[in-house]
């Protein structure tokens, strides 16, 4: 099969993925061979490539086909699958599959199980023309969605949805999104299905306008100076009950924690320093990692009846170092799907 292959870690300037021709995978007794119909871009995928994420052991291999934003159409099954038949669709998010014993497994929190294995980090990902993986990890995905629709549900879709769940929405309640891309346009929305009122929050005006199209309240722009931002959040919204950060810098987490009022949320979905914490404004604050089984599950759901909108745009296969030194430079709006 033809895939995009990671064989040295290196700037995406150096176009590090080279298209290859690799061995399909094959399928154990509760697998399922699935045809890759299209996989996301996401920023993570751009830590991986340029090493930045090597202290944490990602990669844990090389070489490595990378993506973990997956859908496609069930070419084979093993021979204890059940539930999933040839010639379903489904989708496969960064989860690619945990030990389902251990303490977290048991409590429907397989995605903070020490034995997970994570797509295209631990094991190959969806930047290819097929995936194998276990029944068990596979979700159903209605055949009505498109491919470049279905795809992002699966990393910024269940990451979305998982982190505005930790935020506690609810109606009235005022919810900060701060990073606007392929996530947060998807936070926004979740957020707004619940109630909230939402104010989206990014340095990039391209990415203020998305917040607008996708049903934010308001938005504020994220400036240099902490004082200046916080003073014009102040003017436009007041200080926010909660706020969720998919921005991945310092300096987004600290405006965040800045921006809440005493007693509030903040919700940190990426990697990054907390430089400034005051216990005496009891301000709680929360991690959150892409998402349960049951979570893929009831995004999906929540997709179907909503009507929730995925802003994306097709690139083929062989042009991943291309939209990835876009993504680097801030140029893609929403979610950048590859076709194989």
């Amino acid at each position: 099969m033809r895939a995009m292959l990671l064989s040295k870690l290196a700037p995406i300037e150096k176009n590090p993925l080279r298209l290859a021709s690799v061995e399909q995978p094959s399928t154990r007794k509760n697998g399922l061979l699935v045809e890759i119909e299209a996989c996301g871009v996401c920023r993570s995928n751009l830590h991986l490539i340029e090493g930045d994420w090597k202290k944490y052991g990602a990669p844990s291999m090389l070489p490595i086909i990378p993506g973990h934003e997956i859908v496609g159409i069930v070419r084979k099954v093993g021979s204890s699958v059940r539930r999933i038949k040839v010639g379903n669709r489904v989708g496969i998010q960064p989860l690619y599959s945990s030990c389902l014993k251990c303490e977290y497994c048991r409590s429907g929190r397989e995605n903070l199980c020490e034995s997970a294995e994570i797509t295209g980090e631990t094991v190959h990902g969806g930047y290819a023309e097929y995936i194998a993986v276990s029944e068990p990890f596979a979700t159903l995905v209605p055949d009505s969605f498109k491919p470049e629709y279905a795809a992002p549900l699966f990393c910024p879709g269940v990451t979305a949805y998982k982190a505005v769940q930790a935020s506690e929405p609810r109606k009235e309640k005022s919810i900060g999104i701060f990073g606007v891309g392929g996530v947060g346009h998807l936070a926004i929305q979740l957020a707004k299905i619940k109630g909230s009122r939402v104010v989206a929050i990014s340095r990039n005006k391209e990415h203020l306008d998305l917040g607008k199209i996708v049903g934010a309240d308001s938005t504020v722009q994220l400036v240099d100076d902490q004082e200046v931002f916080i003073e014009n959040m102040k003017k436009k919204e007041g200080l926010l009950d909660s706020a969720v950060v998919f921005a991945p810098s310092e300096h987004a987490i600290d405006a965040a924690v800045r921006s809440v009022k005493k007693g509030g949320t903040v919700v940190i979905g990426v990697f990054g320093n907390i430089p400034n914490f005051f216990f005496y404004e009891e301000k709680i604050i929360k991690g959150s990692v892409i998402g349960s089984r049951k979570d893929m599950r009831e995004l999906v759901s929540i997709a179907q009846e909503s009507g929730l909108k995925v802003v994306s745009k097709k690139y083929l296969l062989e042009e991943a170092n291309d939209v990835l030194a876009k993504l680097k430079k801030s140029q893609i709006q929403g979610r950048a799907v590859l076709i194989p």
